[in-house]
């Protein structure tokens, strides 16, 4: 570990424990990261969605880890600011490979990673998946970094879990998951202010809340006790559409007003 990427880490992490929630617009690629940085963000933190849809690949485990690798290791070099990735599931089964995918992840110079708690959209087993947090953990300290482990809850975001169950399952996950060595955990999909002031009051560790149509305000997020927020792939979106519409404009008209 680097004493940069080891100063990175430390920054990475105190950016949690203020008192505004720490705000990270999801980057994909060195010129989405770029621009986040320009606006403002003390962090930046990268989409496996995007990351894919810009390679023409679908989401959820499409990526090729050699691919993931060399577009972190571009994006942690064009910017000044802490990098966290997501990494899906860790692009590996066994924990033997994920340990491996993890040690190649941390020479880019990343400093935290998301790892879900599903595989192949079905939700782990509590115990597998806390086992595969340790490992993450384990890989992390060999390397000798502070690694920020937010671990990412799918509770919301699978079928299988009846709605008045969802609230339960992901505290008793999180707090499994927190034992097991994660610095943080995210629930996507769940933006209902008492229930994310209940697992934030629970847990020692901050609750990251992903932004969608219909979230709350940021300051409702920040007053429930979430401490990190994200949005997913939605920035990706608004370049794309973006992109659209200057090309519907040249390509109608021949005019330029987008």
């Amino acid at each position: 570990m680097s004493p940069d990427q080891r100063e990175r880490a430390s920054d990475f992490a105190r950016l949690h424990t203020t008192t505004e929630p720490l705000i990270l617009p999801n980057a994909w690629d060195v010129s989405s990261a770029r621009a986040v940085e320009r606006a403002g963000a003390t962090a930046i933190a990268t989409t496996s969605a995007a990351h894919a849809w810009g390679l023409g690949l679908d989401d959820g485990g499409d990526l090729d880890l050699e691919l993931v690798i060399a577009s972190l290791a571009r994006i942690v070099a064009s910017v000044d600011l802490p990098v966290s990735a997501d990494i899906e599931a860790g692009y590996a089964d066994g924990h033997d490979e994920l340990a491996r995918n993890i040690a190649a992840i941390l020479d880019t110079g990343i400093v935290g990673v998301n790892l879900e708690d599903t595989d192949a959209r079905a939700l782990r087993t509590r115990a597998d998946q806390a086992a595969r947090i340790e490992t993450v953990r384990r890989a992390a300290d060999e390397q000798g970094v502070e690694l920020f482990i937010n671990a990412r809850i799918d509770t919301y975001f699978t079928d299988g879990i009846a709605e008045t169950q969802r609230p339960a399952e992901t505290l008793e996950r999180a707090k499994s998951y927190v034992d097991a060595g994660a610095s943080g955990v995210f629930v996507p999909g769940l933006l209902d202010p008492p229930i994310l002031s209940e697992l934030a009051s629970a847990l020692q560790v901050p609750v990251n809340a992903m932004l969608m149509p219909g979230a709350p305000s940021i300051e409702e997020l920040s007053e429930a006790g979430v401490s990190r927020i994200s949005v997913g792939p939605a920035l990706h979106g608004v370049a794309s559409k973006a992109i659209e519409a200057a090309a519907v404009g040249l390509l109608s008209g021949g005019t330029y007003p987008a």
